[in-house]
């Protein structure tokens, strides 16, 4: 799901499809599995559950996202795989 304009996030805030929090770690432009404490932002505070809403001041929502699959390639795929 593309997100246009800038806008801010609170801390409350859930996406409307899954209900999972957006103001999150691995929501974050700076969230990185790469570096130490998993951030780019050296300032900020230690935050251990990445899936979880939290209070970090750096938050900035990425402008990127993987959706992953659609639905017709993951029918086609199970279509070819199980095809007798």
């Amino acid at each position: 799901m593309p997100v246009f304009g800038s806008f801010k996030v609170t801390r409350t805030e859930e996406c409307p499809y899954c209900s999972r929090s957006l103001h999150c770690c691995k929501m974050c432009k700076f969230y990185d599995q790469r570096v130490y404490n998993e951030c780019l932002e050296p300032l900020a505070d230690r935050v251990v559950d990445k899936e979880k809403a939290n209070f970090c001041d750096y938050f900035t929502l990425s402008g990127g996202g993987s959706s992953g699959p659609s639905k017709d390639d993951l029918v086609n795929s199970a279509d070819a795989l199980f095809k007798k």
